[in-house]
């Protein structure tokens, strides 16, 4: 039983992320990308403090834990999306989309030579199956061709290894903290970073009163919702549980599902075409999760016979 809550936790994780490039899509016509993000983790950490007011969750607050709340935090949300925002401003889509894409890669080499957490030979073959897959899409997307700056490539690389950093740092974390609190200062670090960013790059720019008036644009508030409650505190939550209980290399190839959740959501809410690619693309990245999943599964029950 608690195996398939973890896997229904990886599932559901992938499901939110990949819905977020969907209300992304639409909150960009009405605040710059930084400002989005600082909505974001504002509105998520707003919810999440009333959730510990109540008492609905405890969070406990010792120096102890300083260090291991800091990497989490520090690699995400701070250092990924910092890169992740910058780079894709430098690079087209289909570019950020593959470097993305690598995050389980780096994650397995990671987890191996720091938490000693070793894939089968045959789980690697599936997590390249499954990074093949969007790679396939991004690839035969048309596009401009490939143009990105050099500044471009090194900040995606920059958010591809905050992302591996982070799913070592949660996984080391875990053993000392409980899922929740670790979201809980995921969610104070997201919002006191990109707050004080935004706010003086507002200042600099004598926008100041735009912080307000940007959320006098309706069609601006669902997307932030979501972003902040259901994909920062719901989404982050269960990626901190599934890496409670599972090893890296397992949790993160979840994430490709990402990609097939926003093709269909594009494809059903926007009316977005679909093509052959994304049948294929996304044929190789659930055969790549399941099987990288599988195994696991087969090493676990022949660990307890």
């Amino acid at each position: 039983m608690t195996n398939r809550k973890v896997h229904l936790a990886g599932i559901l994780f992938a499901t939110i992320f990949g819905f977020t490039f969907m209300f992304s899509k639409v909150a960009l016509n009405y605040v710059l990308p930084i400002g989005l993000i600082a909505y974001r983790f504002l509105v998520a950490f707003i919810v999440i403090e009333i959730l510990r007011l109540f008492k609905v969750i405890h969070i406990r607050f010792r120096k102890t834990y300083f260090i291991d709340l800091f990497l989490v935090a520090l690699f995400q949300p701070v250092l990924y999306f910092l890169f992740e925002t910058y780079g894709l401003q430098k690079t087209t889509s289909g570019e950020g989309g593959m470097m993305i894409a690598m995050i389980p890669i780096f994650v397995t080499i990671l987890s191996t030579l720091i938490l000693n957490e070793r894939p089968k030979k045959a789980q690697v073959l599936f997590i390249i199956l499954s990074l093949s897959g969007v790679f396939f899409i991004q690839i035969s997307i048309p596009q401009d061709g490939f143009h990105s700056e050099i500044w471009g490539f090194v900040l995606l690389l920059g958010a591809v290894i905050s992302a591996a950093l982070f799913n070592i740092a949660s996984r080391s974390a875990s053993k000392l903290l409980k899922p929740y609190e670790l979201t809980y200062f995921m969610m104070l670090a997201g919002a006191v970073t990109f707050n004080t960013i935004y706010l003086i790059q507002l200042g600099v720019e004598h926008r100041i009163t735009d912080y307000v008036t940007n959320l006098f644009h309706v069609e601006l508030l669902l997307p932030i919702l979501y972003l902040g409650i259901v994909a920062s505190i719901g989404g982050f939550f269960l990626v901190n549980f599934a890496l409670s209980k599972l090893p890296a290399h397992v949790t993160s190839i979840y994430a490709n599902l990402s990609t097939i959740v926003a093709i269909t959501a594009g494809a059903l809410l926007l009316h977005e075409h679909l093509y052959y690619y994304h049948y294929i693309g996304s044929a190789m990245i659930l055969i790549g999760v399941y099987g990288t999943v599988r195994l696991n599964g087969f090493k676990k029950k022949k660990q307890s016979q």
